[in-house]
C-alpha cells in the first residue's frame, strides 16, 4: 500500500454512515434509559425525581432516533458518509454503564449523569456541524442544545447538593 493509499484507508476509516451512528445513538440513549429506570428504586428520595426524569428524556431521545431510522425519505441521507466525530470514543463509551451499587451516593449518581450529558452534548454538537442541512442535522442541533440545558441544570443542582452539606 502506497502512502496515498494509507492516506486514503485512514480517512475512510475515520468516517461512518449516518445510519451507523444513529444506531450508535440509539444504544446510546437506550443504555442511558434503562439505567436510570433501574437506578430508580435505588436512588435516595432526593434524587428520585431527577433519575424519573432523567429515563423518560432518554425515552423520548430513543424514540426521535427510531423513528428518524424508519422514514423511507431519508434513505439517502442516512447512507451518507460523515466524519467520525472526535467525542466518538467517549460517547462510545458511555454504553458501558457503571456499577453504583445498590444504594448509590447522590454525588455518584450526578457525576454519571453528568459525564453522559457532557458526552452527548459534544457528540450531537459535532454531528450537527458535520452533517448535511435537513431533519438529521436539526435533530443534531436540537439534542445539542437539550444536553447543553440538561448539563446545566445536573451542575446547579450538584453545586446544590455538593456545597450546601447535602451529600
Amino acid at each position: 500500500m502506497s502512502e496515498g493509499d494509507s492516506e486514503s484507508y485512514e480517512r475512510i476509516k475515520s468516517r461512518k454512515t449516518l445510519r451507523e451512528i444513529l444506531e450508535a445513538a440509539t444504544s446510546f440513549e437506550e443504555a442511558a434509559r434503562d439505567f436510570y429506570t433501574g437506578m430508580i428504586p435505588r436512588v435516595s428520595k432526593n434524587l428520585r425525581w431527577l433519575v424519573q426524569d432523567l429515563a423518560q428524556e432518554e425515552q423520548r431521545h430513543y424514540d426521535l432516533f427510531t423513528e428518524l431510522a424508519a422514514r423511507d425519505d431519508l434513505e439517502n441521507q442516512v447512507s451518507a458518509l460523515v466524519d467520525t466525530p472526535a467525542s466518538d470514543g467517549k460517547f462510545s463509551d458511555c454504553i458501558h454503564l457503571p456499577d453504583l451499587g445498590e444504594n448509590p451516593d447522590d454525588q455518584s449518581v450526578l457525576q454519571y449523569a453528568l459525564g453522559r450529558e457532557h458526552a452527548a452534548m459534544e457528540q450531537y454538537r459535532s454531528l450537527a456541524d458535520s452533517t448535511e442541512p435537513g431533519p438529521i442535522k436539526e435533530l443534531f442541533r436540537f439534542l445539542a442544545n437539550e444536553e447543553t440545558e440538561h448539563k446545566a441544570e445536573l451542575e446547579k443542582l450538584y453545586y446544590e447538593l455538593v456545597h450546601s452539606g447535602g451529600v
